[in-house]
């Protein structure tokens, strides 16, 4: 899968991939770029992202490189990291992977990034047995709520406090994989 952004040349592309041990360091920097950018749409902070050890980043990208539980898969046109997208295993539902760290960097949005990393996701939950995915947006995030309707996500009505800032509710979105 590829990608080329709205007006570039169209050799400029980016290749979706899941995330390997010896991506540490690019998966590093494109997080602290999430966790700047949308602070409020990811699970930690800056600041306790910033503080984690190399060698802590490390070990997790290799957690989620191989295994039909969780898997990361990020975007490389070839350097820095543009975008990124995880799956996991829904606790007590069998068939449902959750998406989660969903994220394409400014410059790359309106590419069809988006698309290619939750296509990989759904492949890669297919390939393990999960036909459906699910993922949640926090109420008022127009334009990340657009997005997931046009990649065939619904809102099932579920709404959900958000995580770490209790003053939000997320809203549940779900899809075939």
């Amino acid at each position: 899968m590829t990608s080329t952004p709205a007006g570039s040349p169209p050799a400029r592309r980016a290749k979706i991939l899941r995330v390997r041990p010896r991506d540490a360091a690019r998966v590093r920097a494109l997080r602290l770029e999430m966790l700047a950018d949308a602070p409020l749409a990811f699970l930690e902070t800056l600041a306790d992202a910033a503080a984690r050890s190399h060698a802590d980043y490390a070990a997790r990208i290799a957690s989620v490189s191989t295994g039909a539980g969780t898997a990361q898969f990020v975007a490389d046109p070839g350097g820095r990291l543009v975008g990124h997208a995880g799956g996991t295993a829904a606790p007590g539902e069998p068939g449902l992977t959750v998406v989660y760290a969903v994220y394409v960097t400014p410059a790359w949005r309106g590419s069809g990034l988006l698309g290619d990393l939750v296509d990989a996701v759904a492949a890669w939950s297919r390939a393990c047995g999960r036909p459906e995915l699910m993922l949640e947006v926090v109420v008022g995030n127009d334009r990340a709520y657009r997005a997931y309707q046009r990649l065939g996500f619904v809102d099932t009505g579920v709404r959900v406090p958000h995580p770490t800032v209790p003053a939000l509710t997320e809203l549940q979105m779900r899809r075939p994989a």
